[in-house]
């Protein structure tokens, strides 16, 4: 029966037929919204609604079959198996990461070193329990509530970050689920890249916010879900929820930990059954929170982006050679870890001339927003940027080397050894990341200790640059 009605709106592309459906089929949870349900066991229910469908306005009509049509023509076979697909290896990355081990603790002396050696480096930094300011709950049960939902930098590190954003050889990417008046708020007076909602906005060194959503990002379940989510809301004590513009979070970090987790398994079984059961979304659950954010935004999604606008906008002379990424991340947002691991394999290996082995990084799961990899245009945002990058370059200057012309034209944004990549989970004992960090104050003494050597090296280098003067 769902198979036919299907196949009636398929084939009512002249006519537009009305598709009366028993509302329970299965087939009523999509088509439901352009057809008349009935209940097939009341009949005088039934004959009301078939004269409804025979005496319906053409306009009504033609509005009814051209919402179940679009649905019929996108939801196909092909689509639910590359959602069945997508779904089942992030089943294996889930439970791959549950097996996984404690990552050893960060060899921070090594890290620096290898920090001060390269030419060309990136940082990359959550915000939440990661550069936040730790709040004293004074004995309270569940801690102080309004405090801790206003994050803040912590004061220790305004002065190490500072100093790192002030380094010419180093990028520094602060990138949260925070919104953007959040991270305006904290790190407004630094000079560094900020990217909010998982890397969907994006604002370079003190310029203006852009987007990096992929065109075409569906949002039409926004409503149905934030229905469901005011709901728990109200019913959960000392839960909230927070509407940014491209996800909803439900946070019961500060209830009762039964109740709030009783709570979520119903609001699980809410949203799947109801709002989100058609809907193009990803439901990430943290250790007291749930998430419904669009499928695909990751911040490994987002990063390949991110390291396109980064291109285009600083006019790179190398390519980056030394990467630390620190964070404590979701579980989904781990990718990002792999994403610049040098031992998982790329697409694609360039070697350029007079340089080692060069890695293409691109986001592992989802393909673009419209569901299906885009085989017309094989190149990622980055790579359109270097060549971007390098017209402008050769058109404006003839006196570039060419060792750089080449790197622009045909190497990757990433020239990254194993040596030189530190990627550090905060506070997570299961991790894709290579390190851990404790908690956020080890986080703060680290960057302390980076800034201290970078200082120290850099007033080593002026006073052998001013011998040799």
């Amino acid at each position: 029966m769902n198979l036919v009605s299907y196949e009636y709106v398929a084939c009512q592309g002249s006519k537009k037929g009305v598709l009366i459906l028993s509302e329970f089929a299965g087939a009523a949870q999509s088509l439901g919204a352009g057809a008349i349900l009935v209940n097939p066991w009341n009949i005088t229910e039934v004959a009301d609604s078939i004269r409804h469908a025979l005496t319906m306005p053409s306009d009504e009509r033609e509005k009814r079959h051209r919402h179940n049509y679009a649905h019929v023509t996108t939801h196909t076979a092909q689509d639910w198996a590359e959602t069945f697909v997508f779904e089942l290896n992030d089943t294996v990355a889930e439970a791959l990461l549950r097996t996984r081990q404690v990552p050893p603790g960060l060899p921070s002396q090594m890290a620096i070193q290898q920090y001060l050696r390269s030419k060309n480096r990136l940082l990359i930094l959550g915000f939440n329990s990661t550069l936040t300011e730790p709040v004293e709950s004074s004995g309270r049960r569940g801690g102080d509530q309004i405090k801790e939902m206003e994050l803040k930098l912590h004061p220790d590190l305004k002065g190490p970050l500072r100093a790192l954003c002030e380094d010419e050889r180093t990028t520094v990417i602060v990138l949260s689920g925070s919104d953007r008046s959040v991270l305006d708020e904290n790190f407004g007076e630094f000079k560094m890249w900020l990217a909010a909602e998982h890397g969907m906005f994006l604002r370079p060194t003190y310029g203006e916010w852009m987007t990096t959503m992929p065109e075409h990002l569906n949002m039409d379940w926004v409503d149905s879900v934030k229905h469901v989510f005011e709901y728990f809301t109200e019913r959960t004590p000392r839960s909230h929820f927070e509407h940014r513009e491209t996800s909803f979070v439900w946070n019961y970090k500060y209830a009762d930990v039964e109740f709030g987790r009783l709570q979520a398994r119903d609001m699980l079984q809410h949203l799947w059954t109801g709002p989100i059961s058609n809907a193009a979304v990803d439901v990430v659950q943290g250790s007291r929170s749930v998430e419904v954010r669009s499928v695909g935004v990751t911040k490994g999604a987002a990063i390949d982006r991110i390291l396109g606008e980064i291109v285009h906008s600083e006019n790179m002379i190398t390519p980056i050679d030394y990467v630390l990424c620190i964070g404590h991340f979701l579980g989904k947002d781990e990718d990002i870890y792999v994403f610049f691991d040098p031992e998982y394999p790329s697409e694609s290996k360039v070697k350029p001339e007079g340089g080692s082995a060069s890695l293409d990084r691109r986001p592992n799961g989802r393909p673009p927003s419209n569901g299906r990899s885009n085989s017309r245009n094989p190149q990622s945002r980055t790579q359109k940027a270097q060549q971007a990058a390098s017209e402008r370059s050769s058109s404006s200057s003839h006196s570039s080397t060419s060792s750089n012309h080449d790197w622009r034209e045909g190497s990757s944004v990433l020239d990254l050894k194993g040596e030189n990549y530190f990627s550090c989970a905060v506070g997570r004992k299961r991790s894709n990341a290579r390190y851990l960090l404790s908690s956020s104050e080890e986080v703060v003494s680290f960057l302390k200790e980076l800034a201290t050597a970078t200082a120290g090296f850099q007033a080593t280098c002026a006073d052998y640059m001013h011998v040799l003067g």
